[in-house]
């Protein structure tokens, strides 16, 4: 079994971890998307230890992000925690990814119909500006802030449907699935289409229409899993 040290990445990843994507990003958040990628690509194998020590020498860090890392990966299912042992790779099943992204799609799609009717001016002005930045960053070809970016979007449409529990609820699946679906914006063409999808959820949220809202962010989830589905299997 290959050490960890030994699988090889692409650039520097201690550069990456000093050059947050965006404002607020942690380092462990930083991390756990190094290692996610890694183990979606195939360079962490399943079964694979990961040695906190290990893993902080070679980016840079403390144990403490390495820690929390480990233990946002273990919630998307990407490794295992032990007691007292090493976390090892792992990969969550088809089936399972398939049930997460159902469940999020239901749950965003109940998020933007009900923004739809409940938004302030605003919170539709706040969506808007969010849309816009969007489409700098489609021109710009930048994957990485697009995820950021993304990210705001659609808390802006968590928010905007006015229930917390609801909110909250979207939001938790939403980073569990985080690991999986930024790696979509690595597809040849995808900022574009995605950016195209989500003009259609914010017209219909700006004309209130909260049966098209939910129609078109369920079509969008549904997207996002075909494409991080065909990505991975070309990777």
């Amino acid at each position: 079994m290959a050490a960890l040290s030994e699988i090889s990445t692409t650039g520097s990843a201690g550069a990456e971890l000093d050059r947050p994507a965006f404002k607020g990003a942690t380092r462990a958040e930083e991390l756990r998307n190094l290692l996610a990628d890694e183990i979606m690509r195939g360079r962490l194998a399943p079964g694979m230890p990961l040695e906190e020590l290990e893993i902080a020498r070679r980016f840079g860090v403390s144990r403490t992000p390495v820690r929390e890392a480990i233990r946002q990966l273990a919630a998307s299912g990407l490794v295992e925690a032990r007691a007292h042992r090493s976390a090892i790779v792992t990969r969550p099943s088809s089936a399972r990814l398939r049930d997460m992204f159902d469940v999020l799609s239901e749950l965003e799609a109940l998020c933007a119909g009900r923004a739809a009717v409940a938004m302030s001016d605003d919170e539709r002005r706040l969506l808007q500006g969010f849309h816009d930045g969007l489409a700098e960053l489609v021109s710009r070809r930048d994957p990485k802030r697009f995820h950021a970016m993304n990210e705001r979007f659609h808390g802006a449409i968590y928010a905007g449907s006015h229930n917390d529990y609801l909110a909250e609820l979207a939001a938790a699946t939403r980073a569990r699935l985080s690991p999986y679906s930024r790696l979509q914006f690595h597809a040849a063409g995808r900022l574009t289409l995605a950016y195209a999808e989500h003009a259609r959820v914010v017209e219909a949220i700006m004309r209130r229409d909260r049966e098209a809202a939910a129609a078109e962010m369920r079509a969008h989830i549904t997207s996002v899993e075909i494409t991080f589905e065909r990505y991975v299997e070309g990777a």
